[in-house]
């Protein structure tokens, strides 16, 4: 549907060019989105896929070991979708407290974004309400180290920022004013709290993160909070009890028709086929998360019964490869550690674990060796 503008235009002097800064109309959208027998299949569609995925804790013997890796692979993806160069691999070496093979501030950035999320789900499970305060303070959080962490963290923007461009006047998108950036998050975040009517939960979702993009209300990390607070809200409003869905794999794949969307969204209204386009990102995701997490599983049973064959030392790899399969990167005293166990006897549960093929040593150092469980890695890699 073509609905002409979802906001309004407002004209500001930058040096000696006058820009044109868009600000959005409150949600929801008016006349109302027009859901169409075909849109309808796919939204119900894509609630069925994220019914699927919820039930994957069933599946797992231990869902966090899952999660764990998975939320990472999303800090990767979407620092990834804002130029950064960081693997999956890198921030696991990262947090081992060893060198990844990229610059230092590409994993910082990453590994911020891991304890931002970290931080909101945290304050969910606490029962703190999904709000502009919550978003503050995991953008906090997401700027608190390397770059960007002088660019105002936690605090709504007071200085025009933009899109694309060298500056406001040759740039693709200009987000609104300072001065209206306060009053429009706090209509953003009413629609959260079903003011001025009640949304259902998949086009809340969609509606709220094409608002939040356009609003674009702090200097910088606007995308990867955006991102986030997609499954954020999904966690909140009890679709998912666990945070296991997460669209910057999907984004990424199709960034052009993304970017495309959100402008036809502001320029024409056409809110139908970003929500359309936004069901089928959910459902694909929430398919791939499941078939991952199904692939996971026949790994650790394949894994576990080659280990249990190698008779006296069965005990101890089988204590090992459980650390493994939370970190798929690991040392021996990491192991050790972890464990409980003595060096002797990660060495030799190590060297057994090479034996089977189930993991690989990267550095080829005689010290400080460092072990991949490469088969559950290598799944969790792809896309990133």
């Amino acid at each position: 549907m073509n609905r002409g503008l979802t906001g309004e235009y407002i004209i500001k002097s930058y040096g000696d060019e006058e820009v044109r800064a868009f600000v959005p109309y409150p949600l929801p959208p008016k006349p109302p989105i027009f859901i169409d027998p075909t849109l309808r299949e796919e939204l119900d569609q894509a609630l069925i896929s994220l019914g699927r995925l919820d039930s994957v804790a069933t599946l797992l013997p231990d869902v966090d070991l899952f999660i764990y890796t998975y939320v990472r692979k999303e800090a990767v993806l979407s620092s990834q979708i804002e130029g950064t160069k960081s693997s999956l691999s890198d921030l696991l070496l990262f947090e081992l407290e060893e060198l990844p093979g990229v610059p230092l501030d590409d994993v910082i950035e990453v590994s911020s974004y891991v304890a931002a999320v970290t931080h909101g789900l945290q304050r969910l499970g606490g029962d703190f309400p999904l709000s502009n305060r919550l978003v503050r303070e995991m953008h906090k959080i997401l700027l608190s180290k390397g770059r960007g962490s002088d660019k105002d963290s936690g605090e709504f923007r007071r200085s025009q920022n933009w899109i694309q461009g060298t500056r406001p006047g040759n740039a693709f998108y200009v987000p609104p004013p300072p001065d209206r950036v306060a009053d429009a998050m706090g209509d953003w975040e009413k629609f959260l709290h079903d003011i001025p009517e009640k949304t259902s939960v998949l086009i809340k979702a969609a509606l709220m993160h094409v608002q939040f993009e356009s609003i674009h209300p702090f200097l910088d990390g606007n995308g990867r909070i955006g991102r986030l607070l997609i499954t954020l809200l999904f966690c909140h409003e009890g679709i998912l009890r666990r945070p296991l869905l997460y669209l910057s794999l999907y984004f990424k794949q199709h960034r052009d028709k993304y970017f495309d969307l959100l402008t036809n969204v502001r320029q024409a209204g056409d809110w139908e086929a970003w929500l359309r386009f936004f069901a089928i990102g959910v459902r694909e995701m929430a398919e791939g998360a499941v078939a991952t997490a199904h692939r996971l599983n026949d790994i650790f049973k394949d894994d576990r019964r080659a280990i249990r064959d190698l008779g006296r030392r069965a005990g101890s790899a089988l204590r090992v490869h459980q650390v493994l399969q939370s970190r798929p990167i690991a040392s021996a005293p990491f192991l050790a550690k972890a464990t409980k166990m003595s060096a002797p006897t990660v060495a030799a549960s190590l060297d057994a674990l090479q034996k089977e093929r189930i993991i690989n040593e990267i550095t080829g150092r005689k010290r400080k060796r460092i072990y991949v469980y490469k088969r559950y890695l290598d799944l969790m890699n792809k896309g990133t």
